[in-house]
């Protein structure tokens, strides 16, 4: 998996904390970034603090939802389905995303 999309973009002193599947998707949550990407094509890539929201829907019976909102514009939200293997993974990323917005790291990043 390390020739994937997502992680091709990394630098090399980058850190990868949170690799999550998200339907044929890859979520990855680095030290610096969150990236979303396909076998075919890398859909975002923005540094933590250029996150407006993240929301996950979980109903009864039916894939998760994943809605990850950047705060510009010129990025498209992205709208995942999660099936249930892979809500630890995506609760995992959750976390160390919502930790970061609690603290007020990366702030300056939002360029």
């Amino acid at each position: 998996m390390n020739d994937h999309p997502a992680l091709r973009l990394l630098a090399p002193d980058e850190m990868v904390e949170v690799q999550a599947p998200a339907g044929d998707a890859l979520v990855v949550v680095t030290d610096r970034r969150l990236a979303v990407a396909n076998a075919e094509r890398l859909m975002l890539d923005v540094p933590i603090g250029g996150l407006r929201r993240i929301q996950f829907d979980i109903e009864r019976k039916r894939p998760a939802t994943l809605v990850i909102v950047p705060e510009q514009r010129d990025y498209d939200p992205q709208v995942l389905a999660i099936d249930p293997s892979g809500f630890e993974a995506i609760a995992r990323a959750l976390v160390t995303v919502g930790l970061r917005f609690a603290a007020g790291k990366d702030e300056e990043q939002t360029g």
